[in-house]
């Protein structure tokens, strides 16, 4: 990835993505940019997960609707690394899991100094989705130990998340489960292969990899409830942890999961221009429905929740364009 900075303005930014459904990594343009136009880059995340899905989409609107900027969304390992690579200036705008920001701004867990993020606004919140072989007999976390389980990308949101839920049932992640770093797409394959016993995924209902799991592998794979998790994570790490429902009908299982959410966030560096903030949100909210087409996570991006980022701050123009469109 070729490294981007914002200079008298912003930085960054590259061809549009005409179409989601195309899969593979997208590499940025080289190109500036000022506030009246230039290209911009998007850190997404696995390419059967929502991340990637919406950010396309919002690649796509932002190359139409604001004048001047095309803009193009790459493929990563989601929530750690697009902080990481956003302030490394490689992004100019990247998703992120609500939690994995909180640790990036406070500068604890895997960020060892505060990161210089700011929130364009809330997202729709992401669902713990944690599917096991039906012949493994795990019907908890606990049960995991001794298993063979993908935890999500390295420096992902997920892998956050999986470590966290390991140690909240009392397990060590690297000692008592056998850990796979996988992608979701390698995740998916490996429990068809049955070369794993479990994974964990955190993205948004429906997420195309899951989708496919399920099809293809019907009542051998089932979704499990981690909710008596959830106090201890609440304890912990605050109330970024909620309760959910992850709907029976949204990969046909039996019965409705009970499982925790986390919102997500999109962030972008703090020197991006007020103008500029303030145009890319409004184009958010303005063309919602063209998200919703992609992916129905998206009906949870609100009006109503999107100044909602605390502890990461809102960047002033964002904040605007918000307070505008109320």
């Amino acid at each position: 990835m070729r490294t981007r900075r914002y200079p008298a303005a912003v930085v960054a930014l590259a061809t549009v993505l005409s179409l989601v459904a195309c899969g593979g990594q997208r590499e940025p343009d080289e190109g500036g940019a000022g506030t009246d136009g230039g290209r911009l880059t998007i850190a997404t995340g696995n390419t059967t997960g929502v991340y990637y899905q919406l950010g396309g989409a919002l690649a796509s609107v932002i190359s139409e609707k604001v004048e001047g900027y095309k803009a193009t969304a790459s493929e990563t390992g989601a929530s750690v690394q697009n902080v990481q690579g956003l302030v490394a200036g490689n992004y100019d705008i990247a998703f992120s899991l609500g939690d994995t920001a909180t640790d990036a701004v406070k500068g604890q867990n895997s960020f060892k100094q505060v990161q210089d993020v700011v929130a364009l606004t809330r997202l729709y919140p992401n669902y713990t989705q944690v599917a096991v072989r039906a012949s493994s007999g795990i019907t908890k976390i606990a049960d995991l130990k001794g298993k063979r389980v993908s935890t999500g990308s390295p420096n992902s949101g997920t892998e956050v998340i999986a470590r966290r839920l390991i140690e909240a049932a009392g397990l060590d992640p690297v000692r008592d489960v056998t850990a796979q770093r996988l992608g979701l797409p390698e995740s998916v394959d490996a429990m068809k292969s049955g070369s794993i016993d479990a994974l964990v995924w955190s993205g948004g209902l429906p997420t195309g990899g899951i989708t496919d799991l399920t099809t293809s592998l019907g009542k051998d794979v089932k979704l499990i409830p981690i909710t008596d998790l959830l106090p201890a994570l609440q304890t912990k790490y605050g109330d970024i942890y909620a309760q959910g429902t992850i709907p029976g009908a949204t990969y046909k299982q039996p019965a409705d999961v009970a499982t925790i959410i986390v919102p997500n966030v999109l962030l972008v560096r703090k020197n991006m221009p007020d103008e500029l903030a303030e145009k890319l949100t409004k184009v958010i909210f303005e063309n919602k429905d063209r998200l919703v087409q992609v992916n129905a996570a998206a009906k949870g991006i609100t009006l109503e929740t999107a100044t909602q980022t605390d502890p990461v701050p809102l960047h002033p123009g964002a904040k605007k364009a918000i307070d505008s469109l109320k």
